[in-house]
Parts: structure tokens; sequence; C-alpha cells
């Protein structure tokens, strides 16, 4: 397909949470979150904004040139944070105060995110619904894993679905043995990828 990619600055920010916002609409985890749709239409869009504005401040996000996808990258370094990340808290206090689960979910990926290696994390990916089963995700993901095959460099996310889950196993990510569960929720998917040698 051969997809060009640019990066995104402050001034694309809305873009990306609106790609994000139709993307993650009927995710599960999203409506585990956000279990009425109506208020998830209300306030998704301020609790993905979190995820925006820690990438563009702290990593990278990538768009497709059609703008049909958006990924969003951290490079994480080795050894624990030394600090609690304030991030599951401030996705609380800014989409939904009331709803302990906009925290929750933070908190527990958190809690088991690897941080013996460096790696590049991908934080997030998202491809409108009606651009879906087109491969612009894989080739949004696979700019930076090559990247990373390259630099040595291994890559982790976390799959929101099963169905992601077989997606990211294509690209060579595989699954840590342990789903994050979410209060009767959906499990999420630690996957790991170590990087290739041509």
């Amino acid at each position: 397909m051969g997809i060009r990619i640019q990066q995104a600055e402050q001034r694309d920010r809305e873009l990306v949470v609106s790609v994000m916002e139709e993307a993650f609409h009927d995710d599960p985890v999203s409506s585990w979150v956000f279990p009425d749709e109506a208020h998830r239409r209300a306030v998704h869009g301020r609790f993905l904004g979190v995820f925006v504005d820690v990438a563009l401040a702290e990593g990278r996000i990538d768009i497709a040139e059609d703008e049909a996808a958006v990924a969003l990258w951290l490079q994480v370094p080795a050894g624990a944070p030394e600090e609690e990340d304030p991030t599951p808290a401030l996705m609380r206090e800014t989409a939904d105060p009331g709803n302990e689960r906009c925290e929750l979910v933070g908190r527990l990926t958190g809690a088991i995110h690897p941080h013996d290696r460096a790696h590049a994390y991908l934080l997030m990916i998202g491809v409108r619904p009606d651009r879906q089963g087109e491969g612009i995700g894989a080739e949004l993901i696979g700019a930076e894993l090559e990247r990373c095959d390259r630099e040595g460099l291994p890559a982790y996310l976390e799959a929101s679905s099963a169905r992601s889950r077989v997606l990211y196993e294509r690209l060579g990510f595989r699954f840590l043995g342990r789903a994050v569960d979410l209060p009767d929720g959906p499990p999420m998917y630690p996957m790991w990828r170590e990087p290739r040698t041509r």
C-alpha cells in the first residue's frame, strides 16, 4: 500500500482526538469505562484527549496522510518509574470525575507494564471505522516497528480486544500470558515484540 505518514503537531490535536473517538467508540474497553452510549459520546473525547496530550508532550503521534488513522507512541526507558504516574487520575478528573473506571483502567494497565528493558510503547492506535480492514493500521505500526528492528528495540502494547490481539500477533507481538482483568469487564492483553534481525 505504501501510505505516507506525517507526525502530529499541537495544531493536529483535535483531528487526532476525532479519529480516536470514532475508532474507539464501540471498543470493549471504552464501552466498559462508559457503559451508557449517550454519556460515552459526551465525555469520550475528553478521556481520549488525555492520551493525546501525553503523546504530544512526551512521545510522538503518527497520522496517515489521508487522516484515516493515528498511532500514539511513547519511548519508555528501562527501570521502574520513580514517581506514580499522574495520568490515570487525570483521565478521571478530565473526563468524568464520578466514574472510577476512568482511573482504574490506567492504574491496572500501569501496574503490569514491563520496565526491565527500554521499549517503544504503542499507547493507542485508531483507524476510522469506515477504513478498518484495509491494512492502514498495520502499515502505520509497521513504520515504527521497522525503526525498532533497526535499533534493536522491543515494542509493547495492550490489546483491547481479542480481535486486535490477533492483528498484533501478525506483526510479531506475543501475549505475555496474563490478561488485565477489568472488574466485570473485558480482558486486555499485554503484548511484547522482540526486535527482528535481518
